[in-house]
């Protein structure tokens, strides 16, 4: 079992920032690939951004220049820098993360964390 936490969602005004963390936790396992996505009331689950064990990153084309991806391998932390958010960007945020262990793959979900975003 490997748990998954998302912290940082809020409340912001359009055209402000705020940093998402996910953080990975277990015993006897290695992190893969990890991703953000996010799903607004009413609408589907979209991928927002996915960042490779050896950091090449992926975006959605309606957050690349706004949003930036990473992560700290040794911490199994990943983060989502959200700058320009739009009120378009209210949506739970969902973290994910792909995870080896000896017993075998897998992937697993955090809860989410909600980003609201007024005009």
């Amino acid at each position: 079992q490997v748990r998954v936490v998302e912290s940082g969602g809020g409340l912001v005004q359009a055209g402000g920032s705020l940093r998402l963390s996910c953080a990975a936790s277990g015993s006897n396992f290695a992190v893969g690939a990890m991703g953000w996505s996010r799903q607004a009331p009413g609408q589907q689950r979209e991928l927002v951004a996915s960042i490779t064990s050896g950091g090449s990153t992926n975006y959605a084309d309606f957050v690349k220049g706004r949003f930036t991806i990473s992560r700290d391998n040794a911490k199994n932390t990943m983060y989502l820098q959200m700058n320009s958010l739009k009120p378009g960007d209210t949506a739970v945020y969902y973290c994910n993360v792909e995870w080896r262990r000896s017993g075998g793959n897998g992937s697993s979900w955090g809860q989410g964390t909600q980003v609201t975003v007024s005009s």
